[in-house]
């Protein structure tokens, strides 16, 4: 690539470079995660191209669909070094967002090939933030036939460090205890709410309202706006 003054420099220096493939398995761009931890950020991509679009491809899908015939669940996680450590431990279901948020475009796609997607974060306050956009992002996406599962895990822990720890039982217990997403969601517009009160549950029903309304018509939509009425009276 080329520096602003013009000079030619590799872009990808001091990095272990990891393919980026379409679900063809066409290679369509690369990944690089620097090894010393002073070359600029932690990954970098290659950059947006007509066939290379980072918010909504996703790393180790490809994988996943060979190596199952069936995927049941698919489990997003944040790096490509988590992908690789949970497929080194026997987890083949594992892809992860290309150092972008998980956005429509991935949740569109995730749920292609899978009825279930759990998505794993950071127990931190940066995690849970991540998880409550996720949530929105995936709103549009969900129906009865649809399941959003969110994992947070402990602090200073990420897939890879867990899964080296702890091995594959000690993961798939993290993966087991997930949260509902819709759970999620009511969690976190009723935080600091008083429900016993009248103008807490009025509170609750004017926040999840627009919410509930970005999931599609249909009897998961149903179930969730008899659950506020259920909640708010």
């Amino acid at each position: 690539t080329k520096s602003e003054k013009g000079r030619v420099y590799d872009r990808f220096r001091n990095r272990i470079v990891f393919p980026i493939r379409d679900t063809r398995g066409r290679v369509i761009g690369f990944g690089g995660r620097t090894m010393t931890g002073d070359d600029g950020p932690k990954y970098l991509n290659s950059p947006e191209t007509p066939v290379f679009r980072k918010g909504s491809e996703l790393y180790g899908l490809y994988e996943a669909r060979r190596a199952l015939r069936r995927i049941e669940r698919l489990i997003v996680v944040e790096g490509y070094m988590d992908v690789v450590a949970l497929a080194q431990h026997g987890i083949a279901n594992a892809v992860a967002t290309l150092g972008t948020a998980s956005g429509e475009a991935h949740f569109h796609k995730l749920y292609r090939y899978a009825d279930e997607v759990v998505c794993c974060f950071d127990g931190d306050m940066a995690g849970r933030q991540a998880a409550w956009k996720a949530l929105e992002n995936a709103l549009p996406t969900l129906n009865e036939h649809r399941q959003l599962k969110l994992v947070f895990l402990p602090d200073g822990e990420d897939p890879d460090s867990l899964v080296r720890e702890q091995g594959r039982a000690g993961f798939d217990k993290f993966i087991h205890n997930a949260i509902p997403g819709l759970e999620f969601l009511f969690q976190h517009l009723s935080k600091g709410l008083d429900l016993d009160a009248l103008d807490g549950r009025a509170k609750l029903a004017g926040l999840i309202t627009p919410y509930v309304e970005k999931v599609p018509p249909g009897v998961l939509r149903t179930l969730l706006e008899q659950k506020v009425a259920e909640v708010t009276g």
